[in-house]
């Protein structure tokens, strides 16, 4: 065999291999089962465009969480619930703006603008989410004094919202984390779930980032270097 014919040989081998691979990574998914939880992360009122605290292009996790709960048997919400004038409004401090900070007694604080106030309809949940198989809604921030990004702990780092122990006891593994924002109530949810001992995935095209001066790039960078996988709802719808 010459070496032209020899090249010619390889590169055809090459190519065929890496058709015969293309099928197999093309009908890949993720495994669900009665062991994994889809939570659906604050897709309130007050955090799509219109809101209070609105997230660009928030309300178009919408559609894509509704479709991914379709292949979930379990199910969790997650929901802002502040009282009036709560530690983490700038309106409670004089001269304080939004997105400025302060220092509370668990550390650094950012400060929002006043959103998700108990009752509201801006706290209501977003009117086309339609998740029938719902099981729970862990409301979070309730407490005046604390604020709580994390569907497992308040930002003091020490009150637990009793969702660990929930999945816990229904047998839950694996977790899969949608919703607003990426990169504040998500990341620290999937971080949480990690340290409870749970295998976690983030559907990326599921959540949508405030980018808080870079804060979305650090949160993934966070995430990832958690053991936090970073998936889109194609890897479980096919």
């Amino acid at each position: 065999m010459t070496s032209h014919a020899r090249r010619t040989f390889l590169q055809t081998c090459s190519v065929a291999a890496l058709g015969a691979a293309l099928p197999a990574f093309a009908a890949f998914k993720l495994k669900l089962d009665a062991r994994s939880a889809l939570i659906v992360v604050d897709v309130q009122n007050c955090f799509v465009p219109g809101g209070t605290l609105p997230v660009k292009e928030g309300d178009q996790v919408v559609p894509v969480i509704n479709k991914v709960a379709e292949v979930f048997q379990n199910i969790v919400i997650t929901q802002d619930w502040h009282t009036p004038s709560h530690a983490s409004f700038a309106s409670a401090y004089s001269g304080k703006k939004p997105f400025e900070t302060t220092q509370l007694s668990y550390g650094t604080q950012v400060l929002w603008p006043d959103h998700c106030i108990q009752g509201t309809e801006d706290a209501a949940l977003h009117k086309d989410l339609n998740l029938p198989r719902a099981q729970v809604i862990i409301r979070k921030g309730y407490n005046p004094g604390v604020d709580s990004y994390s569907a497992f702990e308040e930002a003091d780092r020490k009150t637990p919202t009793g969702l660990a122990g929930y999945l816990k006891q229904r047998h839950i593994r694996t977790v899969y984390i949608t919703g607003l924002a990426t990169d504040f109530c998500v990341a620290w949810t999937a971080m949480d779930a990690r340290k409870a001992g749970f295998e976690v995935y983030v559907i990326e095209d599921a959540t949508r980032g405030i980018d808080l001066n870079g804060s979305l790039a650090k949160a993934w960078k966070q995430m990832s270097s958690k053991g936090v996988h970073r998936v889109q709802s194609a890897d479980l719808l096919g």
